[in-house]
């Protein structure tokens, strides 16, 4: 389930201070476009340019929805091309939006399709890969809403493992007495007695022994509740009974004629068709309990219902991020792999244009999916897509190389920088990592350099530094001493000055 876009301090705030409405909202697109780009600073440093329009385009879902429905229809998402070197940013903002939104998100690479008739993925693929994000999605989000009931229904079925029910011994039929013998008291002793109900309902009256036997029976019962509330009884060994999970030499038969180019897993579909075999299986508790919540989650969630809002989801707030789509972009007219590529093109056009795909789930319309592509554009330019599809990407967005100040701040601002992430890795083994502002300055400065002096590959490259720098301490932290571990400008220029200065060192290691 997507997690409500709202801020750290309001994670670790105390419940006597509640949070204010605005950032509480659990729909990235309900935020106003700043507050989207807000969100957005908190994890990429710069491209301004292109946090804004994507906050737009986001935000543009929202309005459509409150339109007037003769128009909602008519209203069609503005695609975006992000164009930009690599490590300046573009998928790090689709990774962002995918963990912000509250809306089905999913991230493709455009080499990975082919034309049609050539072996390998379709481009509809996309949008039922997007739509099972979709039913993962709503299926968790139901199933966090009845999770205590679920488990409620699970404990009392683990009471029944480990306090069976004792069987009731059948009643023997009371055979009629014969004309004119046991009347009287004798005959009354014989008859077994009923209770009816003010409904009509007739069950045989309890005697004392039941009575004291079913106390008996409730008072264990509620001991035993209370051990497994205190984890007590987590080792212990139930028999439960469980479906098999599939069958075997299924996934070796081929779909039938028609099927073959779809994403529709035949083998699925068959063990849904074939009956449900079961099997007891000896078990922890622990793990009974989550087999059987799993159990109880399956019978309270309506599918039916998952499937209808899915769908609704993929079609008026899905998102597709199309990723390396400059690699099946070239010069048009010639021949060789350039037309498999330009196939490609024409196989994507009609799913950004809108249309209707069909998936396992039912049929689901393109027209309002908001599509976001991005590309390095090294050996190619935008143009150099076929026009049709030019035309279905109105909005195109030039993301900026970074620059020595820009990896300074990717160090120090985003609440995931490199030096937060490998501090906390310190952490674990009781060290204290701290890097000094001329420190990081350093850092920033050899980066930069590697990327004039060797293929720019942007932000990636302080991976490639910082490991190298850290490789001996991360090495030798647990046998370490000295458990402060603080790195200035000095100290980087030792560890990397070597590697730096040799061209052949800095060229198989940075």
């Amino acid at each position: 389930m997507a997690e409500p876009t709202r801020t750290p301090e309001d994670k670790l705030s105390p419940p006597a201070a509640p949070a204010a409405p605005e950032e509480t909202l659990p729909w990235l697109e309900e935020l106003p476009p700043r507050k989207i780009v807000a969100e957005l600073d908190r994890y990429i440093v710069g491209q301004e340019v292109a946090k804004k329009a994507v906050a737009i385009a986001v935000r543009n879902r929202w309005r459509r929805s409150q339109a007037p429905e003769d128009i909602r229809d008519e209203i069609l998402p503005n695609n975006i091309i992000m164009i930009g070197p690599t490590g300046v940013g573009k998928t790090e903002i689709a990774r962002r939006l995918a963990r912000l939104a509250g809306a089905p998100f999913l991230k493709v690479e455009a080499s990975k399709f082919t034309e049609v008739g050539y072996v390998g993925r379709d481009v509809e693929s996309m949008v039922r890969e997007l739509v099972d994000v979709a039913i993962n999605m709503v299926r968790t989000e139901r199933e966090d809403d009845v999770y205590p009931q679920a488990e409620a229904r699970a404990e009392e079925r683990l009471l029944d493992l480990l306090l069976p029910a004792t069987p009731t011994p059948p009643t023997a039929a009371t055979p009629h007495p014969a004309q004119g013998a046991g009347t009287g008291e004798q005959g009354a002793g014989a008859r077994p007695l009923f209770v009816v109900s003010s409904k009509g309902d007739v069950t045989p009256a309890a005697s004392e022994a039941d009575v004291e036997a079913q106390e008996r029976r409730r008072r264990t019962r509620e001991k035993l509740r209370q051990q497994l509330k205190e984890g007590k009884l987590e080792e212990r060994e139930v028999e439960i009974e469980v479906q098999q999970q599939g069958f075997p030499g299924l996934e070796m038969m081929q779909p039938p004629q028609g099927m073959e180019g779809t994403d529709v897993n035949f083998t699925e579909l068959l063990q849904e068709m074939l009956p449900k075999k079961k099997k007891r299986r000896t078990v922890h508790l622990h793990e009974a309990r989550r087999i059987l919540i799993d159990e109880e989650l399956k019978k309270l969630v309506d599918m039916d219902d998952v499937v209808n809002e899915s769908l609704d989801r993929v079609e008026n707030h899905g998102v597709i991020f199309i990723d390396e789509i400059d690699k099946i972009a070239g010069e048009r007219g010639t021949v060789g792999p350039d037309v498999s590529r330009e196939g490609v093109q024409r196989d994507l056009l009609p799913i950004v244009e809108g249309s209707t795909v069909q998936t396992r789930y039912g049929f689901v319309r393109t027209d309002h999916i908001l599509f976001i592509a991005a590309g390095a554009f090294h050996a190619t330019k935008p143009s150099d897509l076929i026009p049709e599809l030019q035309g279905r990407f109105p909005i195109r967005v030039e993301l900026q190389p970074l620059t020595e100040a820009d990896f300074v701040r990717i160090m120090t601002e985003p609440e995931n920088a490199l030096t937060k992430q490998y501090a906390a890795l310190c952490a674990a083994e009781g060290a204290t990592l701290e890097f000094t502002h001329d420190g990081i300055k350093e850092i920033a400065r050899i980066a930069a350099k590697a990327n004039e002096r060797m293929e720019n590959i942007g932000a990636r490259r302080l991976h490639t530094v910082m490991t190298t720098l850290l490789e001996d301490v991360l090495f030798d932290l647990p046998e370490l001493a000295e458990k402060r571990i603080k790195f200035d400008a000095d100290k980087v220029r030792a560890r990397l000055g070597k590697i730096v200065d040799d061209e052949d060192l800095r060229r198989y290691i940075l």
